[in-house]
C-alpha cells in the first residue's frame, strides 16, 4: 500500500490519500483530543503531540500539525500510523459502526426563513456541486450554516479551516460564484 500527500493551500495541513475510501458518507472533523476519542485514528493521531486537526474526507484525510512544528519530522510519523490503520482494516470509529457517534449540533445554523426556501436551494446545490468539490481538493470541506437578509453563513474546515487564504476564498470566490448565479445574495461570511 502507498500513501500519497498533497499540500494544500494552507500550510499547516498536509492531505493524505490512502487510494482508498476513508468516509462513505459526509465528513468529520477532530480539532481537539476529546472530539477525538471516537475515532482510534484520530486518536492516535493526536497522541502524536504535534497534531492539533485531524479531517476525515471521502478519500482523504488531512492532517494539521501545530505552530512551530516541522513537517519533515511529523511527516513520516502520520504515514507509518495510516499505513497501520489501513492495512490492518482497523475500525475508524469506535464502535462496530459510526451510527454511534453523535455529531455536534450545527450551534452556528441561523435558522432558515421558510420564505427564502427557493433562494436557499439554489445556494446548498451551488455549494454541493461547483464548491465542495474544490475544497475537498485543497483538504477540507465546507459548510452551509444559513442565509439571513442577503448574507450567506458557512463554515470551512479540515485544511480550509484556520487557512491564510480562507477569507480570499469566501469573498473572491464563493461569494462571486453566489452573487453570480443567486441575486440575493449580497455577501459571504464565515460561521
Amino acid at each position: 500500500m502507498f500513501i500519497e500527500t498533497e499540500t494544500t493551500p494552507n500550510p499547516a495541513t498536509l492531505k493524505f490519500l490512502p487510494g482508498q475510501q476513508v468516509m462513505e458518507l459526509g465528513t468529520r472533523e477532530f480539532t481537539d483530543e476529546e472530539q477525538a476519542a471516537a475515532s482510534p485514528l484520530a486518536s492516535a493521531l493526536f497522541d502524536l503531540g504535534d497534531v492539533t486537526g485531524v479531517f476525515y474526507g471521502r478519500d482523504f484525510i488531512s492532517v494539521t500539525a501545530a505552530p512551530g512544528v516541522n513537517w519533515s519530522d511529523l511527516k513520516p510519523q502520520v504515514v507509518a500510523m495510516l499505513l497501520d490503520h489501513f492495512v490492518t482494516q482497523a475500525p475508524l470509529f469506535n464502535g462496530p459502526d459510526a451510527s454511534g457517534i453523535q455529531v455536534p449540533a450545527e450551534d452556528a445554523d441561523l435558522g432558515d426563513d421558510p420564505a427564502d426556501a427557493d433562494v436557499i436551494e439554489q445556494i446548498k446545490e451551488l455549494i454541493e456541486t461547483r464548491v465542495r468539490p474544490a475544497v475537498a481538493n485543497d483538504g477540507g470541506d465546507i459548510v452551509y450554516r444559513g442565509f439571513r437578509e442577503g448574507v450567506v453563513y458557512l463554515a470551512m474546515q479540515g485544511a480550509c479551516s484556520g487557512c491564510p487564504s480562507s477569507t480570499a476564498t469566501l469573498k473572491n470566490g464563493i461569494e462571486n460564484l453566489l452573487k453570480h448565479y443567486v441575486p440575493e445574495v449580497s455577501e459571504v461570511r464565515a460561521a
